[in-house]
């Protein structure tokens, strides 16, 4: 069974690309989490303490920043070319791709952030106050593929897709030979 999904950027990127107040912004996600299963889909700091704490499994995406940048850049090209709407009828500007300001260009964004999230989150995979949730590092674009042909295997509700390592609090690459599965839910 299906779980709904939320992209936290949709929520967040206003027409215009105007910021949603916070207040708003943290009611619409806690309003969303209070499901029984779900899954979203970002990592805006200002709303973590609402998902994970409703959380079980969090999907930690550690590609090489080589891979990533290359990845964002034809993304933004593309998006930028086909005039693609984004959300709440925002499109990427071209500014993107030649400004040097991470605050004004997702690209140098994720050139500087990259690192930063690396830190973070295997900060918060060995807090123990997360110790509720599962984390699932994926570094990798075989682990990704590996996640979601598990995930495909095992549909029913009683299952989340395949983690590594041992029992309880789990980080690390996908291997087949080690894999468990488990279901997704809130």
């Amino acid at each position: 069974m299906a779980a709904p999904h939320l992209e936290l950027d949709s929520v967040f990127h206003q027409p215009g690309w105007e910021p949603l107040a916070d207040e708003h912004f943290r009611a619409r996600v806690a309003e969303f989490v209070a499901a029984s299963r779900w899954v979203v889909d970002g990592n805006y700091s200002r709303v973590q303490d609402l998902v994970w704490q409703r959380a079980d499994t969090v999907v930690w995406i550690d590609l090489p920043r080589r891979l990533v940048i290359r990845r964002i850049i034809l993304r933004t090209l593309r998006r930028t070319v086909g005039r693609v709407e984004l959300w709440n009828g925002n499109k990427e500007p071209w500014t993107n791709l030649f400004r040097a300001d991470p605050a004004k260009s997702i690209i140098a964004w994720s050139w500087t952030r990259h690192r930063i999230y690396q830190e973070r989150y295997a900060r918060d995979a060995a807090d123990p106050a997360n110790e509720h949730l599962t984390f699932v590092r994926l570094r990798s674009p075989a682990d990704a593929a590996l996640l979601i042909s598990r995930a495909g295997e095992h549909s029913d509700s009683a299952r989340r897709p395949p983690v590594s390592g041992p029992p309880g609090r789990r980080s690390g690459p996908l291997r087949p030979d080690r894999a468990r599965s488990r279901r997704y839910r809130n």
